[in-house]
């Protein structure tokens, strides 16, 4: 078989041109040779957003076969966080992989292993004292969590939200609340899973307070305190549409959980890691969860997935209990350290501020000027645009495809998502220069007003 030669450029990572170049339409020749194979080779269920075939990244930009380089608004849904092939995570990768790259954990453990623990016992939210255990995926953290919960709890049932997105794996799917793609056809699911309203100021018009009250008080009639082992909730919700709760709805849940002996788990799986302006999320909600499951930007693009949480509660679990066979594999700790590193001494956290101050300004006067602009809503470089039927506030999810095509065949990589479809998110990764990011948000203005 005769490999197709897609290497246009020869190295990725922030030394590539920080630039928006369309050599051919997208997708180009080589990526349409790539993407036949693609279609030959791999079940149509793995599907994919962007018709082009990667071969470098870094910076704000990815490279294609053909040579194109487009803006990367979508950090590989978040992944990329402190930018693709980092100097520090690279450095690191190449050195692990050269001592060596597996043992188990959980048969020759190893001291990177336990740095990151101690990292993420030390960064995660709140004081007390905090154990943290290494998977491969957040859903594999989620299954985790609620293993962990219902372990220490001796209960069985778990409340999950409206709009939330905690993985494709079996009981995880029963967690997420979207029917389409993740879970339709693929049940029967786990069971004691059990739903609330989530809070959703543009479409519920409620405070924080009444919105806690309408989900607690079904939580009590619906289920009972005394057989809820936890509760499970993103601080912002990410593949439900960026969905920011009203002041004092996250607070509201947490005091209840704690009064009645609830674990409160927060999926930060998205939301972690300087992504939101702060380290995590539930900083800026005032909130200490009682778990807290961490993936994606965790390793600069190596698979690593942690539960950190109360030393009381993280004991829970028997002895073999917890693991996996790859589970904080050692190349992808030395990631995570390097990565962390970066997160707390590369002055990220600020620069996922600045952004957020970017593209809020850009993006609000574009709201000011377009009533099907129903909100721009998120925290730090984990923006949303939700587009609306401006008559009837109705969600425009034929819209919201229509644009994000157009800026796809423009070279801007941006992500739809939301319950409704209607939502496109702004995840750029920190290392995204601003000039890149103006430009991609003039693209997306042009679709938008083309439209």
């Amino acid at each position: 078989m005769t490999l197709i030669d897609a290497s246009p450029t020869p190295h990725g990572g922030p030394g590539l041109p920080q630039v928006r170049r369309l050599a051919t339409t997208i997708p180009g020749p080589r990526s349409t040779a790539i993407l036949q194979r693609k279609a030959a080779a791999v079940p149509a269920g793995v599907g994919h957003t962007v018709p082009i075939a990667a071969v470098a990244a870094g910076g704000g930009v990815v490279v294609d076969a053909d040579g194109n380089s487009l803006i990367d608004l979508g950090s590989g849904i978040a992944v990329t966080t402190v930018g693709s092939a980092h100097p520090k995570v690279v450095e690191a990768i190449a050195a692990q992989a050269a001592q060596f790259t597996h043992t188990c954990f959980m048969i020759s453990p190893y001291e990177s292993y336990i740095a990151v623990a101690e990292a993420l016992n030390r960064l995660t939210p709140g004081d007390h004292e905090k154990k943290s255990a290494l998977f491969n995926s957040g859903a594999e953290a989620v299954e985790n969590a609620v293993k962990i919960a219902r372990k220490h709890t001796g209960r069985q049932a778990v409340v999950a939200f409206d709009h939330g997105y905690h993985g494709r794996t079996n009981l995880t799917m029963a967690l997420t609340a979207k029917s389409m793609p993740y879970k339709s056809g693929f049940g029967p699911f786990a069971p004691e899973v059990y739903r609330a309203p989530a809070s959703y100021p543009l479409r519920d018009g409620l405070t924080g307070p009444e919105a806690a009250a309408r989900a607690l008080s079904l939580i009590e009639k619906q289920i009972g305190a005394d057989n809820l082992a936890a509760v499970i909730i993103e601080p912002i919700q990410g593949e439900g549409g960026f969905i920011v709760p009203a002041d004092g709805f996250l607070p509201a849940v947490a005091d209840w959980c704690r009064d009645n002996g609830v674990v409160f788990i927060a999926d930060e799986v998205q939301s972690g890691f300087a992504r939101t302006g702060a380290m995590f999320a539930s900083e800026l909600f005032g909130i200490v969860p009682d778990l807290i499951t961490t993936a994606k930007g965790i390793a600069g693009g190596m698979p690593l997935a942690a539960v950190t949480g109360r030393a009381e509660i993280m004991d829970a679990a028997h002895a073999g209990g917890l693991g996996g066979t790859y589970g904080g594999n050692p190349v992808a700790c030395a990631a995570a350290l390097a990565a962390i590193d970066a997160f707390e001494n590369d002055g990220l956290i600020e620069r996922a501020q600045q952004i957020e101050q970017i593209l809020g300004d850009r993006l609000g006067a574009l709201a000011a000027a377009d009533p099907r602009i129903g909100e721009v809503r998120g925290r730090g470089a984990m923006i949303a645009v939700e587009f609306v039927d401006p008559a009837t506030g109705a969600p425009d999810a034929a819209l919201t495809g229509a644009i994000a095509k157009a800026c796809l065949a423009d070279g801007v990589i941006v992500l739809t998502c939301g319950t409704y479809g209607n939502v496109i998110r702004f995840l750029p990764p920190l290392s995204i220069p601003d000039a890149l990011l103006h430009e991609g948000v003039d693209v997306v203005a042009s679709a938008l007003a083309a439209r």
